[in-house]
């Protein structure tokens, strides 16, 4: 059997990846529950604006995401995400020194222009073996919602004492230190991954938009985001009218987060011991349901408002977790490149749109009338779930294999893919090991027979 752990290498691409990730996520989030209370003194401020510069970096990152990661392919990863991070910046210093909302606008678009995610995780995985990169991707994620909810404590934090100009400042500075990080900690790559697994192939995206199930989880990804983002367009407005100062608004959002983390797991632990992925999504979807009812009914109540965020960021951690795995376990093999591609997208232009309906509907309806109109585009996503289908549980296996040359391997793995039960079969002539997903219906004995091994 073959070492399952991390290499050296692989740790340092992890945590030095996720903390560039984390870096300029945190960047953008920071302004999420600030910008409607502390931007009040610009020049051209209401609530529709308001959604618009919150939302205006998805835009810009919708339409240049995946054209960078194929610019990366072709200049290389690190020159790429190095001048989205330079972008970042830039659009984060003239965010700082604008004196309107529209300056503020601006610079958002131009921080989102730095579109970098596809190059970071096509760098990640050309950094990691296949058997290790779905480890790394887990650091990455796990950081990016991290830096969520650290945005959510700092935020408001840096914004009481240094203001709406000191915030984006900040994360200019956060950008600047992510490309210390990139120069100095992260390794080169000597080759690259299979493309098809990291960067997405423009005639491949068709297939991933009319692929059903994958479908269901791209719309359920611009639902969540549309609604976050329209959420807090009105929710800080809506705390501070019921009874609690803007400078406070971290302590409750901090916690709510924390807690919703912990109320995740029993979600986490009823989908895989009932290997009912699809159900435990839906009570996630209901849950965020209900909070929003919650929010929409007691808009007044601050401790109603409390259990409501609390129970809004539970059902949203599950979701924004479970989402990415599902797209991996339902697109096609080596095509992960792509369906990440439209995922991602759909993600940004989920973010933006809900700018535009969070600020309009606040105009028009007030704090309610974004919960409501956040609540039945929950309901729709509920609805769309009904066509879904829980994913095939599978199994790993790394077997001994005795190859010599790529020949022999190309034939080993083809070999072995056609096996009953075998789902993806790798394998790997430096290291002479197999490495296999399988289902209920693989039999050890056959695989091990092709492998011509003892194992």
């Amino acid at each position: 059997m073959a070492n399952n752990g991390l290499s050296k290498t692989e740790k340092r691409v992890a945590f030095s990846l996720a903390s560039v990730f984390g870096l300029r996520m945190m960047g953008l989030f920071m302004i999420m529950p600030v910008f409607a209370l502390y931007g009040q003194h610009l020049e051209g401020f209401s609530p529709l604006w308001v959604g618009i510069a919150i939302g205006a970096y998805g835009l810009t990152q919708a339409i240049l995401q995946i054209p960078m990661g194929i610019l990366s392919d072709r200049y290389g990863r690190k020159p790429i995400i190095l001048i989205g991070l330079a972008l970042f910046a830039l659009g984060s210093l003239l965010a700082a020194s604008a004196d309107s909302i529209y300056g503020v606008v601006a610079g958002r678009a131009l921080q989102g222009m730095g579109a970098i995610a596809a190059a970071v995780l096509a760098l990640a995985a050309d950094l990691t073996r296949d058997e290790q990169r779905t480890k790394v991707m887990a650091i990455i994620g796990m950081c990016i919602g991290f830096s969520f909810a650290l945005s959510l404590l700092v935020g408001p934090i840096v914004a009481e004492h240094l203001g709406l100009s000191g915030l984006f400042a900040m994360t200019a500075g956060l950008a600047l230190l992510g490309m210390v990080i990139v120069q100095l900690l992260v390794p080169n790559p000597i080759g690259q991954a299979p493309k098809g697994d990291t960067v997405a192939a423009p005639a491949k995206l068709k297939a991933m938009l009319t692929d059903p199930q994958l479908f269901r989880l791209d719309a359920g990804i611009f639902i969540l985001h549309l609604v976050l983002t329209a959420v807090f367009v009105a929710l800080p407005l809506d705390l501070v009218d019921a009874g609690l100062a803007k400078e406070k608004h971290w302590m409750l959002y901090f916690p709510a987060f924390v807690g919703a983390f912990f109320l995740m797991v029993p979600l986490i632990i009823i989908g895989v011991k009932k290997k009912n992925t699809k159900a435990t999504f839906q009570i996630a979807l209901l849950i965020m349901i209900a909070a929003l009812g919650a929010m929409a009914l007691f808009a007044n109540s601050l401790i109603v408002l409390s259990v409501a965020v609390v129970l809004f960021f539970t059902g949203f951690n599950y979701l924004e977790a479970s989402l990415p795995s599902l797209i991996a376990k339902f697109c096609p093999v080596g095509d992960k490149g792509s369906a990440m591609g439209v995922y991602s997208t759909s993600q940004f232009l989920g973010a933006f749109c809900g700018g535009l309906l969070g600020g309009g509907a606040y105009q028009l309806l007030g704090a309610a009338g974004v919960f409501t109109v956040a609540l039945g585009l929950m309901c729709l996503w509920l609805l769309l779930t009904f066509g879904m289908q829980n994913p095939v549980l599978l199994k790993s296996y790394t077997l001994e294999a005795e190859v010599e040359g790529k020949e022999q391997a190309r034939a080993m793995a083809t070999e072995l893919s056609q096996l009953p039960g075998v789902a993806e079969a790798i394998v790997v002539l430096e290291e002479k090991v197999a490495y296999l997903k399988v289902d209920e219906h693989f039999d050890l004995r056959q695989a091990r027979a092709v492998l011509g091994s003892s194992n």
